[in-house]
């Protein structure tokens, strides 16, 4: 019965998530529980802990994959003397993406001033 306690006692410290796990899977008697099944659900319990650090470790480590470093090249296309401002230096994709953010803004200004013009003026009854 002494192991029983300890390892109730090592499930509390997991957290009130694994607690609540132990719970309900554990019988509302705690003098039924038999001993293998809290080692059932504190194996249980560690595979979800292990599995949690394999996941953040997944997104947290440095790429397997050697990335090449374009920094000169993109320094030689923005300090090229072209005549071209420097947010249309990328090539016709910044071309596109600045007509289409324009085009947007242009649209919303004319849109304000519609409903300003229309809110100014006096109602027909």
């Amino acid at each position: 019965m002494k192991n029983l306690n300890i390892l109730r006692c090592g499930l509390r410290r997991w957290g009130d998530v694994m607690e609540d796990h132990l719970c309900a899977s554990l019988s509302d008697d705690p003098e039924r529980t038999s001993e293998a099944q809290i080692r059932t659900t504190v194996s249980t319990m560690r595979n979800y802990l292990v599995l949690g650090q394999r996941i953040s470790r997944a997104f947290t480590t440095s790429s397997r994959a050697q990335m090449q470093n374009r920094v000169p090249e993109k320094q030689k296309i923005f300090q090229a003397d072209n005549d071209l401002p420097v947010h249309l230096k990328g090539g016709s994709g910044d071309l596109i993406l600045y007509r289409i953010t324009m085009g947007i803004t242009i649209a919303g200004s004319l849109l304000a001033f519609g409903n300003i013009v229309m809110a100014s003026l006096p109602h027909k009854k």
